[in-house]
């Protein structure tokens, strides 16, 4: 019964970071063409920065819709940027003033007039496995 106890509390705090399976559905692709890549951030500091991605991935992408997994993510505020990289070069291309010229999308949020959403536009709460539809 000790052994049971001891091993309870050396494994209580795991239990506490649950990892969890986040299903991102990126709606409106409008090619088969080049790859659906995600950016997951965790924080505002460095919100759509190359070194602020948390956690990264792309796929092929699939005319009409495309659905990327990320599993083992724990529990925690999130919010993700998107787009559809349809050349294949693993860049966002933009034009000279820097607005991209391929499809992006971001959680709970658009593109502005004058730029991307914040990070507090663009976050959301994951406290267990979850999906979330992304149009681009």
């Amino acid at each position: 019964m000790v052994k049971f106890l001891r091993l309870g509390f050396v494994l209580l705090p795991f239990l506490g970071m649950a990892q969890n399976e986040l299903i991102i559905d990126v709606q409106g692709v409008q090619s088969s063409d080049g790859n659906i890549n995600v950016a997951v951030y965790n924080h505002a500091d460095g919100f759509l920065k190359f070194e602020g991605v948390y956690i990264s991935d792309s796929t092929r992408a699939t005319a009409g819709h495309t659905q990327i997994k990320i599993n083992n993510l724990p529990s925690g505020e999130y919010a993700l940027a998107v787009f559809h990289d349809e050349n294949g070069n693993n860049i966002l291309d933009t034009n000279w003033l820097g607005i991209p010229k391929e499809p992006v999308g971001f959680s709970n949020s658009r593109m502005k007039t004058f730029g991307p959403p914040s990070f507090k536009e663009c976050s959301f709460r994951l406290s267990s496995n979850q999906e979330v539809k992304i149009s681009l």
